[in-house]
């Protein structure tokens, strides 16, 4: 367990709990440590651990990457892991901790947190003027297979000081809510401090037609653009009522889902489904079984496997109802 102190509340957090929610590649649980391949890289060796039990003076959450390309992922704590694994911000990851450990454990009793009513706050978008210290640099995104054209029509950036493909997140009127940071070497990210909650937007929302991809990553989302696709993207691998609410208020009328060919894809795909079935239309796209994702289809493929997928997608069957209208009829 471990004891980690977030707006005044200590929390007893069950790490292993926590850690065992993802997919870990070559993973080996030990009673006070799990062994694995780096989660911040494209890694197949067991070279990196996390302590599931404190140990000297190392608190259990403590992390490191033996093999890593930038030092600021070398090592960290629970929040920093956890904030990268559930692909939020630092902020949101608190709000998860507090709503679900909010309370300490004594050898006798329970000690219930004094209740504290949460306010809303009011959510402020951002001053574009950010993304002007940022250079028009695309080469990463391109050896992707992502147009130069694709790439600034969705506001794509370089951040040169820390290596990092610079990815605009706006709401549906085009405003900026949030920035995600993607190194260029490893999978590495982080938001913009303060922003908007990822766990309230839906990328690429803004650039939505009446019929859209939806997928699980923005470079997914960009890929299926250059397959001819409007095409959105949840930003990781979970769903709710927010991003729900998104997709309801913008011109999407039928959806395409298109998540990765893995469980947490499938868990995903049912997810949507079931916040959304007979509020839009729905058909399952699967990419070619050959590949993980839309990006890597794009990649070894090339665009025309992507608009095959379309080709053989699926209904949802489900009585369907268009809100915005107060119509009824049914999707096939």
């Amino acid at each position: 367990m471990a004891e980690i102190n977030i707006r005044g509340q200590t929390l007893d957090i069950d790490v292993e709990a926590e850690l065992r929610q993802f997919e870990w590649t070559r993973p080996t649980w030990n009673a006070d440590k799990l062994i694995a391949a780096s989660p911040f890289r494209f890694d197949r060796s067991p070279s990196f651990f996390v302590r599931l039990e404190p140990y000297a003076n190392y608190p259990a959450g403590t992390w490191a990457d033996s093999g890593y390309y930038d030092a600021e992922w070398s090592s960290g704590n629970l929040m920093k892991l956890l904030s990268f694994l559930r692909n939020e911000t630092h902020e949101e990851t608190e709000e998860y901790l507090l709503d679900t450990y909010g309370f300490l454990v004594s050898n006798t009793e329970i000690k219930l947190k004094p209740v504290k009513l949460r306010v809303q706050r009011s959510r402020q978008s951002l001053n574009d003027g950010l993304l002007a210290q940022y250079a028009e640099d695309y080469a990463y995104l391109e050896s992707r297979g992502i147009s130069v054209g694709v790439q600034r029509q969705a506001g794509v950036k370089y951040d040169a000081q820390n290596k990092a493909v610079v990815i605009p997140w706006r709401l549906a009127d085009g405003r900026l809510a949030n920035v995600k940071y993607r190194k260029t070497f490893g999978k590495a990210f982080w938001y913009e401090r303060g922003a908007w909650p990822i766990r309230e937007l839906v990328y690429g929302i803004e650039q939505a037609e009446k019929t859209t991809v939806l997928c699980e990553a923005e470079i997914d989302a960009l890929s299926w653009r250059m397959a001819g696709y409007a095409a959105i993207a949840v930003g990781g691998a979970s769903f709710n009522e927010f991003k729900r609410d998104v997709i309801l208020q913008s011109k999407v009328d039928e959806l395409l889902i298109a998540t990765d060919n893995d469980k947490a894809g499938e868990k995903l795909r049912e997810e949507i489904a079931y916040y959304l079935r007979g509020r839009v239309g729905l058909r399952n796209v699967y990419v070619d079984s050959r590949v993980k994702d839309a990006n890597e289809a794009l990649v070894k493929l090339g665009a025309e496997s992507l608009r095959k997928s379309v080709s053989q997608s699926e209904s949802v069957r489900c009585l369907y109802v268009k809100t915005r209208t107060f119509g009824l009829g049914k999707r096939t």
